[in-house]
């Protein structure tokens, strides 16, 4: 367990970066409500762009992608209402992004794919 929530840290430390680096302002991590909890929660512009970030070590499950559910898709959009209610000044466009972020073993640097407007 300690192992997974490692990796977990590990990939969203690595996807927040990225985003950084393209520009976005991070405004959140770990956003949580009792219908789930959103990964990172930036903005770009005038868009709040919610990013559910999926990390793996290995493909024993699949692609790091494929842990997107329908179950999964519904508690990451009713999260993403969730922040929208609470912070009603907000009135712009918005979206939920998936990173996908694959640990290569042997390798520092890790394949990732960055799915915009995944749901």
């Amino acid at each position: 367990m300690a192992n997974r929530i490692m990796t977990g840290k590990w990939g969203e430390d690595i996807a927040v970066k990225l985003l950084e680096a393209r520009g976005y302002v991070v405004l959140q991590r770990n956003y949580r409500t009792r219908y789930g909890e959103m990964d990172i929660v930036t903005q770009l512009g005038e868009i709040i762009i919610f990013v559910e970030v999926k990390t793996r070590t290995n493909r024993t499950f699949g692609f790091p992608e494929d842990a997107i559910t329908a179950t999964k898709r519904a508690h990451l959009e009713a999260t993403a209402q969730a922040y929208l209610q609470d912070h009603p000044d907000f009135n712009g466009e918005w979206r939920i992004d998936v990173i996908a972020i694959e640990k290569k073993p042997g390798s520092e640097l890790p394949e990732i794919e960055w799915f915009e407007n995944a749901i």
